[in-house]
């Protein structure tokens, strides 16, 4: 297909999808999904998008569908669109929510391309709001609060906002994964949150790189000894952030080049 000809789509199992196998979605809240960022008619860390869907259905559904499925699908969408684009592909039982599906009932695919997409430049200020999500470690939908704090924290002069557990540790942000810097290595918040994609990309290859990187808990107190922070998620591998709460932040130039280094260091691979 040309790149005249290309467009975006919705999708549903391969084929493109109409009001009737949309209108149940519109009014459900039960799924999960991955987001990706496709370049080349490639994607990067393909491996882990097909690792959280398999997880998040088995945690879900019960049962998950072969991975060679769902990269048909996912190929469907791309064979569709331009080279560049951004892909949402949300996994949902077509019992619906509210139910207990059975046994006999498989998961089905929904996907959503639209243009590609590099997050916002940046420096951020984020506010901190006491939250912890319900089944953090799925990507699930259906989650007023990530808005709802998103548009409080714009109200009070920040850019976003980052979560605090009840145990006062930093986990995430609210569509974000947060990573510091202490000047020589890469720290991790350890609290319960989602793995972002984006973060396991960087995760592996720091490691190939040498980089030194650890998990520890975070708490906004611990702030001021660091030496920078940045924000992740399918869309980039860091964006820098300036304040958290009260607390300023130096810039870490050096700490986003490591970040977008190892990130690019992470191979595009065909579906």
């Amino acid at each position: 297909m040309s790149a005249s000809a290309a467009s975006f789509v919705v999708q549903r199992n391969g084929q493109t999808a109409n009001a009737d196998d949309l209108a149940p979605l519109a009014f459900a809240g039960y799924a999960h999904f991955t987001a990706m960022q496709v370049r080349g008619g490639k994607v990067r860390g393909l491996d882990l998008h097909l690792e959280r869907l398999r997880g998040a259905s088995v945690e879900l559904f019960g049962r998950v569908l072969p991975d060679d499925r769902v990269r048909s699908y996912l190929r469907a969408a791309l064979e569709a669109g331009p080279a560049d684009l951004s892909l949402l592909a949300t996994v949902y039982s077509p019992a619906g929510e509210f139910t207990m599906a059975g046994a006999d009932i498989e998961p089905e695919v929904l996907i959503r391309t639209g243009p590609a997409a590099s997050g916002p430049k940046g420096p951020l200020a984020l506010a901190t709001v006491e939250y912890e999500r319900v089944v953090p470690t799925v990507k699930h939908v259906g989650e007023v609060a990530k808005t709802y704090f998103l548009r409080h924290a714009v109200q009070q002069g920040f850019d976003d906002a980052a979560f605090v557990d009840r145990r006062g540790r930093l986990s995430e942000g609210t569509i974000w994964n947060l990573a510091f810097w202490d000047g020589t290595a890469v720290v991790w918040p350890k609290a319960e949150m989602l793995a972002g994609t984006t973060m396991g990309i960087v995760r592996r290859q720091l490691d190939r790189l040498g980089v030194p990187q650890r998990i520890q808990e975070v708490t906004p107190d611990d702030l001021p000894a660091l030496a920078g922070a940045v924000v992740m998620n399918s869309w980039t591998p860091g964006v820098p952030v300036h304040r958290i709460g009260s607390v300023p932040l130096p810039e870490a130039p050096s700490f986003l080049d490591v970040l977008h280094r190892a990130y690019q260091a992470e191979p595009l691979v065909s579906l």
